[in-house]
């Protein structure tokens, strides 16, 4: 008799405790190793995120002068802010090579305006000169002043040797 209880409590009973605590003990190891698989794929995430969220705010960030001039920009009348940046541009660039030769803005709506509730006005521009230096000039006018949509743009052999003669018609779109 005192087999069988002696069986029991000192060899079966301690066996299933063990095999208790191994089993809780194997349970806690997985439990406490998916979390931190989770945990980790989380973090990757996360830093990913921010890493393309410093370089969206350091674009912007580059922008930023870029936003803030073509704001006071949009805000004067397009004709002065056209001359100015025109000035610039052909300060630029050799005399010989780009010359304008009319500056007409037009006060009525035409082209892309005409179809369109927003305010905008016409300008016609012409230039003498070789195609990479007008091609630079435009490029240049047209980053500086975004609100300018080519229309027209006709180009024409010169009287004088390797220039052209360029006449150009943009919309500006106005607040």
């Amino acid at each position: 008799m005192y087999k069988q209880s002696i069986i029991f409590f000192g060899i079966i009973l301690p066996m299933l405790v063990v095999a208790a605590i191994i089993g809780g003990c194997f349970f806690l190891k997985n439990y406490i190793t998916q979390s931190f698989d989770v945990k980790t794929s989380q973090y990757q995430v996360y830093t990913q995120s921010r890493n393309a969220t410093m370089q969206i705010e350091s674009k912007v960030t580059k922008q930023r002068e870029h936003l803030a001039r073509w704001k006071a920009d949009l805000s004067s009348e397009t004709t002065s802010a056209l001359r100015t940046n025109l000035k610039l541009i052909s300060d630029k660039l050799p005399s010989k090579e780009f010359q304008e030769t009319a500056f007409d803005p037009v006060s009525t709506k035409g082209g892309f305006g005409s179809a369109s509730t927003q305010k905008s006005s016409q300008v016609k521009l012409s230039f003498r000169g070789t195609f990479r230096s007008v091609q630079k000039a435009l490029a240049e006018l047209e980053a500086r002043m975004p609100q300018l949509q080519l229309q027209e743009l006709k180009i024409e052999p010169g009287i004088q040797g390797n220039l052209l003669n360029f006449q150009v018609n943009y919309t500006a779109w106005e607040n």
